[in-house]
C-alpha cells in the first residue's frame, strides 16, 4: 500500500452510514472505527479516500448482517484537490467491504472509484468498472 498523492480532507466520521457498492450482499455500513488513525486526546477518528476502517453491517442479507468486517472508502461527497489542481468529489459516501489484506470480498464494484484508491489497493482496482 502506497500513501495518498492527494490532499483528501477526512471527511467521514465514526458513526457515520456509507452505501456498500460490492456484490457481498451487504447495503448499508456503520462505521465503527478508524484503522491506522492517530489523532488527539478526545477527537472522533475520521477517514477519507482510501482509508481502512471498521464497519458493522446495518442493511443486507440476513447473513451479512450485524457482521462486523473492514471496508475500503472509495468515494465521499466532500471535494478534494489532486497535485494537478483538479477537484473531484462524488455524490454519495461509499465503500468496499475487504479482507485484512485490502483484497476485495466480492467480485464486482459498481460505481466510480478514485484514482486514489487505485493506486494503493490494486485489487479494488482492478474489480472496479470506472476508475476516475
Amino acid at each position: 500500500m502506497r500513501g495518498h498523492k492527494a490532499k483528501v480532507p477526512r471527511a467521514i466520521n465514526t458513526g457515520c452510514y456509507l452505501d456498500c457498492v460490492d456484490n457481498t450482499g451487504a447495503r448499508t455500513l456503520f462505521v465503527l472505527a478508524v484503522n491506522k488513525y492517530r489523532g488527539v486526546k478526545n477527537r472522533q477518528p475520521c477517514a477519507g479516500i482510501g482509508d481502512m476502517v471498521v464497519v458493522s453491517v446495518k442493511k443486507g442479507t440476513p447473513e451479512m448482517r450485524k457482521q462486523i468486517m473492514k471496508a475500503v472508502i472509495i468515494r465521499q461527497k466532500k471535494e478534494f484537490r489532486r497535485p494537478d489542481g483538479l477537484r473531484i468529489s462524488f455524490e454519495d459516501n461509499a465503500a468496499v467491504i475487504v479482507d485484512d489484506e485490502g483484497v476485495p470480498k466480492g467480485s464486482e464494484v459498481k460505481g466510480p472509484v478514485a484514482r486514489e484508491v487505485a493506486e494503493r489497493f490494486g485489487k479494488i482496482a482492478s474489480a472496479a468498472s470506472m476508475i476516475v
